[in-house]
């Protein structure tokens, strides 16, 4: 592709982001998913480079002071984050990529790529649901669903600076306006 893009999603924890981006790249094969890199330990079913590139936590923060991170974060004593080198790649070889991050990542992505990134802000219909939909899923034992509930209000905030922010009342409606937008900005090159 001649001028390819970066389209960022970003939710707060049970905002559907991650349901969103995977039929996104259903729709856009072509496209590359930008895997993380974390500190945290590989789960069996995980696959280097797949799910997540594995780092020591000293070679993660020697990438930190190399700004060889497009964006990271720290969570729950692990930290999370999207390698430059993997950004790069994929736009020198014409490919758009999706990311699945939280809103401090988006606001890095933008910050560094300026228009070549797209920030899509997804927002649940209400706190109410928002909570349902975490606790419906049962992945959380009680704290964590207490600390991710904690950062909802914040998350909500900063998304009114996002490109987009999309109402995932509908989950199919959700994906496609994501898809819309994709499609607008593909076309306007």
């Amino acid at each position: 592709m001649k001028n390819p893009k970066l389209f960022v999603v970003s939710a707060p924890s049970g905002g559907g982001k991650t349901t969103i981006v995977k039929a996104v790249l259903e729709r856009h094969p072509d496209f590359e998913f930008s895997v993380s890199a974390t500190t945290r330990a590989k789960r069996a079913t995980e696959g280097e480079g797949k799910d997540y590139f594995f780092l020591p936590k000293e070679q993660f923060e020697q990438l930190i002071r190399q700004k060889a991170l497009v964006e990271h974060e720290e969570i729950y004593g692990n930290y999370y984050g999207t390698l430059k080198r993997e950004v790069d790649r994929a736009l020198l070889a014409g490919k758009c990529m999706v990311f699945d991050v939280d809103v401090h990542g988006g606001l890095s992505i933008k910050k560094l790529y300026g228009n070549k990134a797209v920030i899509m802000f997804i927002e649940p219909p209400s706190i109410q649901v928002l909570e349902n939909r975490l606790r419906n899923r049962k992945t959380e034992d009680e704290e964590t669903f207490r600390r991710r509930m904690a950062r909802v209000a914040s998350e909500l905030e900063i998304g009114k600076q996002f490109d987009y922010r999309i109402v995932n009342d509908t989950l199919t409606r959700a994906i496609d306006e994501v898809d819309e937008i994709i499609t607008r900005q593909l076309s306007s090159n």
